[in-house]
């Protein structure tokens, strides 16, 4: 026998629309610039980094629930995309976090993720479980960059 299940109401769904027009399009971009290879993608952050401004905890926390928010990729397990969108969104307003993509060894395993002064934000693993290969930081932040 089934019973009817009723779905929470979508987050995004509470969002004012220049918002989640926003997430939209910095999630759009994030998942064709994911399609790249991972120098390319730093690349491509680094132009996009220049003169913004480093990104508080809050601001880098609330881009990345709007981006979970908005897209069931982003929601689950696509932490590419997630990244991505998340320091686009703080882009279009602005600021910066610092993008990180790395791995883990034992198990292997890897990942991408923002972090905000070495804090990972909205991640479930404290700040080195994972080593960081690649980061693109905020202008000024020196980068330890293995790409």
């Amino acid at each position: 026998m089934t019973s009817p299940v009723a779905l929470p109401e979508p987050e995004s769904s509470r969002l004012p629309w220049q918002t989640k027009l926003a997430a939209l399009l910095a999630v759009g971009v994030a998942r064709l610039l994911a399609g790249r290879p991972p120098r390319r993608i730093a690349w491509v952050l680094r132009r996009l980094a220049r003169r913004a401004r480093p990104a508080t905890m809050a601001e880098a926390q609330v881009a990345r629930a709007t981006v979970v928010a908005v897209s069931m990729l982003c929601a689950g397990e696509g932490c590419l995309p997630r990244s991505l969108g998340t320091a686009l969104l703080c882009r279009l307003r602005g600021t910066w976090p610092t993008w990180c993509a790395g791995a883990r060894t034992a198990p292997f395993a890897a990942h991408a993720w923002v972090e905000v002064a070495g804090e990972p934000v909205g991640e479930p693993h404290p700040a080195g479980y994972y080593r960081a290969l690649v980061t693109v930081p905020p202008p000024g932040r020196a980068a330890e960059e293995a790409d």
